[in-house]
């Protein structure tokens, strides 16, 4: 074998479905289905891609509180009433 051998994967159809298919039962993440079939899960995310299944793409949901919300606001200005002072500050040192 020679240094720039490298085992090229071609996976089939059918089987590409069937991950996807796994996937969408629930069972087992990317992770643990690449890790039981031997396949990256960025492979995983390309065939996702490839066959259009967005459903199965991790999304980011950020759940907040109305408190929260209010103390962002609160914070927010807070924030502008310190860099108004501050340019305030300056333009009084000069």
């Amino acid at each position: 074998m020679y240094k720039n051998d490298k085992v090229i994967r071609r996976y089939s159809e059918p089987f590409k479905l069937k991950i996807l298919e796994e996937l969408t039962t629930g069972k087992l993440n990317k992770y643990q289905l690449g890790k039981a079939y031997g396949i990256n899960p960025t492979t995983i995310n390309e065939w996702i891609k490839k066959y259009n299944r967005k459903d199965l793409m991790n999304t980011r949901i950020t759940v907040k509180t109305k408190d929260e919300i209010t103390r962002i606001k609160e914070l927010q200005k807070e924030i502008e009433q310190l860099k108004k002072l501050l340019l305030k500050k300056d333009m009084d040192a000069m």
